[in-house]
Order: structure tokens, then sequence, then C-alpha cells
């Protein structure tokens, strides 16, 4: 009697590698794209997030008005923030308000975030805005992509 030996198979064709791949290629092409502009949404929500009125950015400003007095004029900027005891022209300042380095108060983009108060749109108070992904400023455009912590008239 004669033994028939099966082989035993290891690893895979290549029709099915290919088979596998272009599975992969396809599911690739329908998600990448949705994903790039989920990613831009989340940049622009991270951004409002800082600057909006429950931001830190604004609860920072607030706590400096408290105690100072006033908002930071455009000259001092978002720097006073970051000044340390002591060292602040008003004998009330007890900052420092923000964490971290003032080189770290960047918007998603990378960019320092603007500045101006009085405000030019918040006249009571302060302006805050980034430019956006752009880095452009789009104001008054329609479809600006500009974060701003005001309405628009």
């Amino acid at each position: 009697m004669q033994r028939r030996t099966r082989r035993r198979r290891h690893g895979f064709t290549l029709i099915e590698l290919l088979l596998v791949a272009g599975i992969l290629a396809v599911l690739a092409a329908f998600a990448i794209p949705s994903l790039m502009g989920t990613a831009q949404q989340a940049n622009i929500s991270i951004a409002k997030a800082g600057i909006g009125r429950n931001g830190p950015i604004a609860k920072a400003l607030t706590s400096y008005k408290w105690d100072v007095g006033h908002y930071p004029d455009s000259d001092e900027g978002l720097q006073a923030l970051y000044v340390p005891k002591g060292q602040g022209d008003n004998d009330n300042y007890k900052g420092p308000y923000m964490d971290g380095a003032y080189e770290e108060l960047l918007d998603p983009w990378g960019n320092p975030y603007e500045f101006r108060s009085p405000g030019d749109m918040n006249e009571d108070t302060y302006d805050l805005w980034s430019w956006g992904p752009d880095r452009e400023d789009n104001s008054g455009k329609e479809g600006s992509d500009d974060v701003k912590n005001w309405l628009e008239k």
C-alpha cells in the first residue's frame, strides 16, 4: 500500500494578497477624504473653545480684570497674563494668570492669538481672534475661516 502524504500549505497566495490590498485601497479611498475634513473641523473647535467665553484665555483675562480693574491694553497684550506676581505695574496684580510660557499660547495652527483692548467689535471688553487655517485675515468675507470672540453684525 502506498501512502499518500498531503502537503500542508503555508502562507497566502499572490492572488489572495492582491485581493486584500485592493480591498484596503478602496476602503482608504473613502475614509481618508472624510478624515481630512474632520481634523480641520476639530482644530476650529479647539480654537473656538480657547477663545470662547468659558475658554482658558477668557477666564485668565477676567481674573486679570477683577484684580487690576481693567483688561490689559493692546500694547500689553496677552503677555500681561504671564507676568510673575510682584512684577506687574499694578499693586493689585496677582498673576501669572496662565500657566506655561507666553510662547505656548498659540492657536491650533501654530500662530499667536490676536488681541485688541479695548475692542473694536466688543467695545466694552476686548477682541480676541485667530486667523484660522489659512492664516489670513478674512474679516467681512463670506466663507471666512477666522475664529473670533464676537458675532458678525
